[in-house]
């Protein structure tokens, strides 16, 4: 009885929840009641049914209904009290707000490093967005972009409309997408596996001369990436040279619409794939060994322990990275494009950044081109919430 008239005076005194079930939790071990009174502590503790729906009719507070926090006593038994849940938030902004507090203070020097670079971000990423405005305007070079005492030509979205009905939209999106799905679906594998069969490599020497020779031409300048490529496929290329050597025709690659797409994701590929296995392998060296180690004594061989622990294991780091690679189809790299590209190429190689380029810092079109790059940022924007979203629904991994 007096366990029970205890706890009926911690539920009126409408305490902070956590201090409640501390309490009940110090008078339940001090009594050390018995099995049969648990029922008789648990009825007056829980809210039942009849009780809430009785509560909710005739109070006048029109309090909301309770829930229950759990606690276990010395001897194993669970219990549970009743907390409001008008309570529970209460008491869990109060700690929010003071932890929040306490964190600022305690962090105040990690805060003041994070605040150069974050400067740095707004002044180089998000400052230059004043600039859109360009979009829908019909500016020139020298004028203001808003001004009180000149007039500005504001034209709306009439620079989207062009494009959109432009007699290159069609192509420009085609090849973009192209360009960008062969280099997905033929591209994004290859640092996964390439990363999963360095890691099961044993002797550290060789393993270091691997990593060091695949990621080399991440760091060779793509002006160079792209000449070699350029010598190889020419008429008189090493190419050509094979193919001749087997009996087939010497044929130039560098002006052939049919051969760009291929001479352009073996290019990409081969330029990227060690750099983008960086992060597998940084997330596969912090796999802990328990898991490799408990998968063997279960007779798991090389290929399992692969399968069943790396793989898991890597996931997530997989599904951030299709969604950024899924993110960026419309952004395809547009640098090696430039290099390798030509006028006989155009029906496959013409991409909406090199049309940029082309139209508006040679042709001078800095309005036009900005709605085209605007449109293709917004593609891509919704892109990644798809891609996701998606992610999500199949892995239960996601950016958010």
């Amino acid at each position: 009885m007096l366990f029970l008239q205890g706890i009926q005076f911690l539920q009126k005194k409408r305490e902070d929840p956590e201090k409640m079930i501390r309490k009940a939790q110090t008078l339940w071990d001090f009594f050390d009641l018995s099995t049969k009174s648990v029922q008789d502590v648990k009825k007056s503790l829980l809210v039942t049914g009849k009780e809430a729906e009785y509560n909710k009719k005739h109070s006048k507070a029109r309090e909301k209904p309770k829930e229950f926090r759990s606690f276990s006593t010395k001897g194993g038994i669970q219990m549970s009290v009743s907390v409001s849940a008008a309570e529970k938030r209460s008491a869990g902004g109060k700690r929010r707000r003071k932890y929040s507090k306490e964190q600022l203070h305690e962090n105040v020097e990690l805060y003041l490093i994070m605040l150069p670079v974050l400067v740095l971000i707004f002044l180089m990423c998000y400052l230059p967005f004043y600039g859109l405005v360009i979009a829908f305007q019909d500016y020139s070079p020298g004028m203001p972009f808003f001004s009180l005492t000149e007039k500005i030509k504001w034209v709306g979205f009439k620079h989207f409309a062009t494009f959109i009905s432009g007699k290159y939209f069609g192509r420009l999106m085609r090849n973009t997408i192209l360009l960008s799905v062969y280099n997905l679906v033929f591209g994004f594998w290859v640092p996964i596996v390439f990363a999963l069969l360095l890691n099961e490599v044993q002797k550290l020497r060789f393993k270091k001369f691997v990593q060091t020779a695949s990621y080399l031409p991440y760091f060779i300048s793509s002006v160079v990436v792209a000449g070699m490529v350029l010598s190889f496929i020419d008429t008189g290329g090493i190419i050509n040279k094979v193919i001749a050597l087997f009996g087939g025709t010497a044929t130039p690659l560098n002006t052939s619409p049919t051969a760009f797409p291929v001479v352009y994701t073996i290019t990409n590929i081969w330029k990227s794939f060690g750099w983008n296995s960086i992060l597998y392998l940084s997330t596969m060296s912090s796999i802990d060994p328990a898991l490799y180690e408990s998968a063997r004594l279960d007779g798991a061989n090389r290929l399992q322990q692969m399968w069943y622990v790396t793989i898991p294991s890597i996931l997530p780091t997989i599904a951030m990275m299709f969604i950024m690679a899924v993110g960026g189809i419309l952004g395809s790299n547009t640098d090696l494009i430039l290099l390798l590209y030509n006028t006989a190429t155009y029906p496959t190689a013409d991409v909406i950044g090199t049309y940029i380029y082309r139209v508006g810092l040679e042709d001078g079109k800095f309005s036009y081109t900005s709605a085209v790059g605007i449109f293709s940022s917004v593609i891509n924007f919704v892109l990644v919430f798809i891609a996701n979203a998606f992610s999500n629904k199949v892995t239960n991994y996601g950016l958010f």
